[in-house]
């Protein structure tokens, strides 16, 4: 049973920054991946960005790439999304997510078990 907390959504013009951060508990030993998604409404949830936490391995979709940066502190069980250069069609939902995968990569939401209940980002033009 793993818990994740998301903070750090708000609102921010275009060009502007967000760190977003994702608290985890439990028992986090059972997942190798944490992952952020996103969701704007009438769209599908997307990958945005994923961590395979014991290798520091990254991975990123084309349209944060050079924009967006995650990080993880094994410490604080914490895994954060640093956003630059923001633009509107960044607004969305944002959910972080955990789960255990065989290959890195960044899988779609079905590869995930558990997820916090999100914060929302919203940019203006």
């Amino acid at each position: 049973q793993v818990q994740l907390v998301e903070s750090g959504g708000g609102s921010v013009q275009a060009g502007g920054s967000l760190r977003l951060s994702c608290a985890a508990s439990g028992s986090t030993d059972s997942n190798n991946c944490m992952a952020w998604f996103r969701q704007a409404p009438g769209k599908e949830r997307e990958g945005v960005a994923a961590i395979y936490t014991s290798i520091e391995t990254t991975y990123y979709a084309d349209s944060v790439k050079g924009r967006f940066t995650v990080s993880h502190d094994g410490a604080k069980n914490t895994v954060y999304l640093q956003m630059n250069s923001l633009k509107p069609e960044d607004t969305a939902m944002y959910y972080c997510a955990a789960g255990w995968h065989r290959n890195p990569g960044l899988w779609g939401p079905q590869f995930y078990t558990y997820w916090g209940q999100g914060t929302q980002v919203t940019v203006s033009s």
